[in-house]
């Protein structure tokens, strides 16, 4: 089989929550112009529509919220209607909500929990009874970060949900393997979007990118290799794993 082949995601069906910005839309296209089909899954349908019309594969449209089991089953239902099974689920919804720990309310603490922890293990555990249930040969990626690997200033509900997220890939995993379902996690470091790019443009922001080895924030683009291989047959001995891409930032000297 040649790379080419090996990375070809055609006749494939992509599910990518929180696709609505950032990274997510950005995944979206990049399995999409791999020739995978892509259900687009998020609170805000209107900005999931806009995201629709630029891809380059058949796409679907299916309101999602990730705290909400109910949702998730619906989702799921929508998708047979379709008559589809999703091939590759990237689990990628999140939000964050920087605080102080001592100023951290548990309300805040929460909520970066439900969404981040229990909104992926809620989408993952059906998606893969659904997997299990038609017998496909499924690929779950969860968006992890580096800070569920090394802790960072103000990010205490973040980091655990990550770190946590981590674990959770590592026992789902284990007992998937047998169903031919693959679960890996995606860990970025600090990846320049539209979200974050007024931040890293201030004198703190800019402190931030001098602990980085390579000195300069990743681009949405260098995490495309990393989701095509997990994405692939390219990673078919790969379940367990979390690759990271950093710029060398987890292995900076403490």
């Amino acid at each position: 089989m040649s790379s080419k082949e090996l990375f070809n995601l055609e006749g494939k069906v992509a599910l990518v929550t929180g696709a609505s910005s950032g990274l997510g839309s950005h995944f979206a296209e990049t399995l999409s112009n791999a020739g995978a089909k892509i259900i687009l899954a998020a609170r805000r349908t209107e900005e999931l529509k806009k995201i629709q019309s630029n891809l380059s594969q058949e796409s679907f449209v299916i309101e999602l919220d990730v705290n909400d089991k109910d949702s998730v089953l619906d989702l799921l239902k929508e998708v047979q209607i379709l008559e589809k099974k999703i091939d590759i689920l990237v689990n990628n919804a999140g939000i964050s909500d920087p605080k102080k720990f001592k100023e951290m309310s548990e309300e805040s603490w929460l909520r970066i929990i439900e969404t981040n922890l229990n909104g992926a293990f809620r989408v993952a555990k059906y998606v893969a009874d659904s997997m299990i249930n038609s017998k496909t040969k499924g690929s779950i990626i969860n968006i992890a970060s580096i800070l569920g690997l090394r802790v960072g200033l103000n990010l205490t509900s973040y980091a655990s949900a990550k770190a946590a997220l981590i674990q959770l890939t590592k026992s789902m995993a284990l007992e998937l393997a047998r169903s031919d379902i693959r679960v890996n996690a995606l860990a970025p470091g600090y990846i320049l979007t539209d979200i974050n790019k007024d931040f890293f443009s201030t004198k703190e922001g800019k402190g931030y990118i001098k602990n980085i080895p390579m000195q300069r924030l990743g681009l949405k683009r260098e995490l495309d290799g990393a989701l095509l291989l997990l994405s692939s047959d390219a990673s078919s001995f790969m379940t367990g794993s979390t690759l990271v891409v950093d710029g060398g930032h987890l292995v900076n000297p403490l």
